[in-house]
């Protein structure tokens, strides 16, 4: 029994790790879903409507930059959980995690589905903050995991810029 209470998920059976990551990138992408959903018809045709800044990023980047990132916020979070050794051994790491992937989930229906650009801004801004808490809180179990999160944060951070300026021009 002492063996067992020892056991970490790092050496769990490989099927339960292929599960588990799987589960991860199962969440990741439905906060992604989530958010695609929220943002309502047409949204392409609604982003190139407004005025953009010259340094925003053409409409495709976003179908190439977004699920690049949600396999990297899953893979990460797998890297905690693994390391930590069970749910709740991870239980803040992850619990800051699901935070920024509910609010991130949330952005493209305050931006694309409202339209309302100075609100979507704040959303932004506790998403960014939540993404650093969580960077912070991976460094602390997993330097990998947390390495993992710094695309998706300067991700974050120039779309952050990008909501500002279309804030401040439409």
């Amino acid at each position: 029994m002492g063996a067992d209470l020892a056991t970490t998920e790092r050496d769990a059976p490989g099927g339960r790790q292929a599960l588990a990551l799987v589960a991860f990138v199962v969440v990741s992408a439905a906060a992604g879903s989530v958010g695609n959903l929220a943002s309502g018809e047409a949204v392409g045709a609604r982003y190139l409507a407004l005025d953009l800044p010259t340094w925003a990023p053409p409409q495709a980047a976003f179908g190439i930059v977004w699920p690049v990132l949600y396999l990297l916020i899953a893979v990460a979070a797998w890297l905690v959980w693994r390391e930590a050794g069970s749910l709740v051994a991870a239980r803040r790491e992850l619990s800051l995690w699901s935070a920024q992937l509910l609010v991130n989930a949330a952005w493209p229906a305050v931006f694309f589905g409202a339209e309302l650009f100075w609100p979507a801004v704040l959303v932004i801004v506790v998403i960014d903050v939540l993404v650093a808490a969580t960077l912070v809180a991976f460094w602390r179990t997993q330097r990998l995991a947390a390495a993992l999160l710094i695309p998706y944060l300067g991700w974050l951070l120039y779309a952050t810029a990008l909501n500002v300026a279309v804030a401040g021009a439409n």
